[in-house]
């Protein structure tokens, strides 16, 4: 039985909303000329023991492109009821930078997306699905994301590290 929700997937990718260069700012990438293509990946950095258990998470299109639509559907088994309070920890950075560092309320975040399912969120196997527009001005770098989720009881409920590289087209080139 399969359940939609978008409060994961929300977290995931509300992380490259606030990579968008604001006033005074400017986007750092490296000077040699090698660069990766477009790619994403992961890692369930969780226990055998967490509360949640991510099974797989699929993008759509794959690789994610910059200025389109992005979906992102995550297959997970909810071992133990998650309760209101429960919240997740959230890191991006690029390189040694760190664009974000919050924390965030799971349930309320569920709730203000008008998810299907809100807290508690019973034992089960459900599927998250959640579609965001990438900005075209996200500037084309390499993201790491890193989400450490917590009971109400502050126990380990899942982790997951990500990984998303947006390509430039060759190399920067500020003084042309």
């Amino acid at each position: 039985m399969y359940h939609r929700v978008t409060a994961a997937s929300l977290l995931l990718l509300s992380s490259l909303a606030v990579a968008l260069p604001g006033k005074g700012q400017f986007a750092l990438a490296p000077a040699s000329g090698l660069l990766a293509p477009d790619s994403w990946g992961y890692t369930d950095c969780g226990a055998a023991s967490d509360v949640v258990q991510i099974n797989s998470i699929s993008v759509s299109p794959d690789p994610p492109k910059i200025g389109a639509q992005l979906t992102v559907t995550i297959d997970a088994e909810v071992k133990e009821t998650i309760k209101d309070g429960a919240t997740a920890d959230v890191l991006v950075k690029v390189g040694r930078i760190k664009l974000l560092q919050k924390t965030f309320d799971l349930c309320e975040e569920a709730r203000n997306a008008n998810a299907t399912i809100s807290c508690p969120v019973e034992p089960g196997v459900y599927q998250i699905v959640q579609s965001v527009d990438l900005p075209k001005e996200v500037p084309k770098l390499k993201y790491s994301i890193s989400v450490d989720a917590f009971t109400v009881d502050k126990d380990p409920m899942a982790c997951v590290d990500l990984t998303v590289q947006f390509s430039p087209f060759n190399k920067l080139q500020l003084w042309e």
